[in-house]
């Protein structure tokens, strides 16, 4: 298990096989729980990852810290029977991201000391992302030789404290800034990476990893970051058009080892997902889709909940919903920047935009009371199957299929699931 995993299924997608792998950047409970029990069926790895901003040395907007966010993943997994050997930890743009206010100094400074704490907690993915411009940095975007020596002074600072004998990381170049998942408007442009680009970030960033003696690094360097065509924003989903991408595809098949690491594929299309593994992005990240799954679902619930027990005379309510939209008003720092228009307009992409900014509240105390309160009153009795068809029709369905329990935790896991389900095949997981 562990990197050999992932050098051995990129391996064969080398030789010519269509397979990829997908990983789930989430911290949210009952993503990686059903993640975990997708990775248990499929007798396969989990790839989990966090971003630079949302855990670190500080704790992140998280608050937890590496290895306390390893444990967590851990433990979830637990439950479910998943093997600690069978997870694999990735860092997201891992770099000056979170500092860029301060001197370029200072933020490499505090980036050096982030992958390292990823290493020192048992990371072995490490997407090291140096595009971010510091304070008294010349404007963005950087110079690419610039990006490449400090993508170079990243990954020394992760290789000098490896013992002898321990695992060896693997290493992804590049980056889809600035245009990150989410950040396109309605009726905005979106660029593919030019060809050109690409190979000269491969060698800048080759040269100054050499000249650092980190070529035994360079060897570990299994894919770049490019921007091939997808992205999504509060309402609308970029998506992938082959004919767009047909250089990118053609150029890394060159490359003896090299493939793609595509972010932002949320919400593409099944047949979409499966066309971009074939076509080389063969590292596939999802996060937003699959918190979104589960606010779906239990948005569902409440409303399964007021319509089943409503009139019930002395039971409180959840009022999920309403304890949200009271949460996301009260701290708004998590939405305003991203959302716009009218206030109307504002309170519909609170609580339905495909970024999702609602995922940052779930963890918040009268949130997790307030959705406690609705799995426990949805209790009271088997969910009358007339409500579950009108509510969830997909999960009504898996019942009658005998596929799933008929119970609520059963309902949010399929639906989270169904998302996993489209990255299961365009990867083809299944078939190693």
């Amino acid at each position: 298990m562990g990197a050999e995993a992932i050098r051995h299924i990129l391996g064969r997608h080398k030789s010519g096989e269509s397979l990829g792998l997908y990983s789930v950047c989430s911290a949210h409970r009952a993503v990686l729980h059903a993640a975990a029990l997708q990775a248990l069926s499929d007798d396969s790895i989990l790839l989990v990852e966090s971003t630079s901003n949302q855990v670190d040395q500080f704790g992140g907007y998280s608050g937890m810290k590496p290895l306390e966010f390893v444990a967590y993943v851990r433990g979830i997994a637990a439950e479910t029977g998943l093997e600690e050997e069978r997870i694999i930890f990735g860092g997201d743009h891992l770099g000056p991201n979170v500092w860029q206010s301060e001197s370029a100094a200072v933020a490499m400074a505090k980036a050096h000391d982030q992958v390292v704490a990823y290493r020192e907690a048992g990371y072995l993915k490490f997407h090291l992302d140096a595009t971010y411009s510091c304070a008294g940095d010349p404007e963005a975007p950087l110079p690419a030789g610039l990006i490449a020596e400090r993508t170079a002074e990243l990954c020394q600072a992760v290789e000098v404290g490896i013992d002898a004998g321990g695992a060896r990381p693997l290493y992804v170049i590049g980056s889809d800034v600035p245009l990150p998942g989410g950040a396109t408007m309605p009726g905005e442009a979106l660029t593919v990476t030019p060809v050109a680009e690409v190979e000269e970030i491969i060698t800048l960033t080759r040269a100054a990893f050499m000249q650092r003696g980190l070529g035994d690094a360079w060897e570990r360097v299994i894919a770049v970051v490019v921007q091939p065509g997808v992205e999504f924003d509060h309402s609308l989903v970029h998506d992938y058009r082959p004919a767009r991408a047909e250089a990118l595809s053609r150029f890394i098949e060159t490359e003896e080892r090299l493939v793609y690491e595509a972010h932002s594929t949320d919400y593409q299309t099944g047949s979409a997902l499966a066309e971009l593994v074939r076509d080389h992005f063969a590292i596939l990240k999802v996060g937003p889709w699959l918190t979104f799954a589960f606010r779906e679902a239990v948005f569902a619930l409440e409303m399964i909940e007021t319509e089943w027990l409503g009139r019930r005379k002395g039971l409180q309510l959840s009022r999920l919903g309403a304890t949200i939209e009271e949460e996301m008003a009260a701290a708004p720092k998590h939405w305003q920047k991203h959302y716009r228009g009218t206030a109307e307009e504002q309170a519909v992409a609170r609580r339905y935009s495909l970024s999702d900014r609602i995922r940052y509240y779930w963890p918040r105390p009268a949130v997790q009371e307030s959705l406690g309160r609705l799995l426990a009153n949805l209790q009271a009795g088997p969910v009358p199957a007339g409500l579950l068809s009108q509510f969830m029709p997909e999960q009504y369905r898996a019942v009658r299929a005998g596929e799933i329990a008929a119970e609520p935790a059963a309902f949010i896991e399929h639906k989270i699931r169904q998302v996993l389900a489209a990255y299961v095949h365009a990867t083809g997981v299944r078939r190693l």
